[in-house]
């Protein structure tokens, strides 16, 4: 299997692709994702509220593992309000290596 840093790097790499079938093939079909203190559950969900992501770049500072959970602090700039923006993605991966729960802050 591959470590939590890989994962988490993998994830990154995708994410501002055009490769949209890459980038959800990384989330398991019941994965939870919170963002802006929003909850959005299973594939339709995390479907929807990507549509709604700008385009950003993202530099990824450090990655820390915090009992089992990967914890990045990434740089995120883009063409929205109050860009650049450090924010903390905290991971949880299934045993085969999806997301199984994606929370991310300020």
């Amino acid at each position: 299997m591959t470590n939590g840093t890989d994962l988490v790097h993998r994830y990154f790499d995708l994410a501002p692709g055009a490769d949209t079938q890459a980038y959800f093939a990384l989330f398991d079909e019941d994965a939870l994702v919170e963002d802006e203190g929003q909850e959005r559950q299973g594939s339709a969900a995390i479907r929807a509220w990507r549509a709604e992501v700008p385009t950003v770049r993202y530099e990824v500072r450090d990655i820390r593992d915090e009992n089992g959970t990967q914890v990045a602090r990434v740089m995120i700039s883009g063409d929205f309000p109050g860009s650049p923006v450090l924010l903390t993605f905290r991971f949880t991966f299934t045993a085969v290596g999806l997301i199984s729960e994606l929370r991310i802050r300020g």
